[in-house]
């Protein structure tokens, strides 16, 4: 690994996701878990809010900051909007939250996306402090690419009319050269707020490649060696440990340039700015609990 210190930086403070199902597997991985870590709470269309309010409950009970998505195209009406707020305030869990466009082709109620949830308003009547929007280092399938750019402007900029503070998260990758000239574009466009790059935690491949298939993400045979596995070898596990590394020496390498320095700099500099990691937890949330603790152990 070219800069192992770089490395361990990027990996501290990360996030975490799982679903409203996962509140066992959370209990299982809780102790592996730093306290206070970030847990992205999905918002999926076969649960319920009773589901993800007690799932955000229980990430917070357990110690960690719960960050409960709002899937804009999935609400039926401003009700319901103000209904999930309103129950995920009575339990302490507003103060972060991520709002995302969502699965559905067709919206259920008024929203398009998720810049039609923060020009609301209502995320500041209920105590928001922190919302994290999506980013898109490899494209989406469905949205061209200059609209993706021109909506992650806007919401940047009604977030900081409304003086929250703005993460940006984006859909997990594989390959580190679209991410870094991704963050280049994000920082040139004058967004200087906190990107959480994902990634997925160690998984079986199979699993990996489905994810893959669903989003749209980028998983050719070049690319997924860089990740570390082989196309031809599909029955066994792969971790982020290569992407981790050689996305960390990337930003290190960045910020030294911009320091006019041969020095290594820390996964973060005045060209990347804040960029942490935040990881997709198909294989578990104890497998990359674990993963993140033995890694941060090997390499420190």
């Amino acid at each position: 690994m070219a800069n192992p210190r770089a490395a361990v930086e990027l990996v501290q403070d990360y996030s975490l996701e799982m679903t409203g199902k996962d509140v066992p597997a959370l209990m299982e991985a809780k102790d592996s878990i730093p306290a206070g870590t970030r847990i992205n709470v999905t918002f999926l269309g076969n649960e319920d809010l009773e589901m993800r309010v007690s799932a955000a409950k229980a990430v917070r009970e357990m110690g960690f900051i719960p960050v409960p998505h709002i899937s804009a195209r999935r609400l039926s009406s401003r009700q319901q909007l103000e209904e999930f707020l309103s129950r995920l305030q009575d339990v302490g869990a507003t103060d972060s939250v991520f709002v995302v466009g969502g699965d559905p082709a067709t919206p259920e109620g008024p929203y398009e996306g998720a810049f039609d949830v923060i020009h609301t308003g209502l995320l500041l009547d209920y105590g928001v402090k922190d919302v994290s929007i999506a980013g898109y280092p490899e494209g989406h399938p469905d949205i061209a690419d200059d609209v993706l750019w021109r909506s992650l402007d806007e919401k940047v900029h009604s977030l900081a009319q409304q003086k929250l503070h703005t993460t940006v998260l984006t859909q997990f990758a594989f390959d580190t050269d679209p991410v870094v000239a991704w963050i280049d574009e994000v920082r040139g466009r004058g967004i200087h707020g906190t990107i959480r790059i994902g990634t997925p935690g160690p998984a079986g491949i199979k699993r990996l490649l489905g994810f893959a298939r669903r989003f749209g993400i980028g998983a050719n045979a070049m690319i997924v060696k860089k990740y570390g596995f082989s196309l031809t070898n599909l029955m066994g596990t792969a971790g982020p440990d290569i992407f981790v590394g050689d996305l960390a020496s990337l930003l290190a390498s960045d910020a030294s340039v911009s320091e006019g320095t041969e020095v290594a700099a820390p996964a973060s500099g005045p060209t990347t700015g804040p960029v942490k990691l935040h990881f997709y937890t198909f294989g578990g949330l104890l497998a990359t609990a674990d993963w993140a603790r033995e890694f941060t152990r090997t390499h420190s």
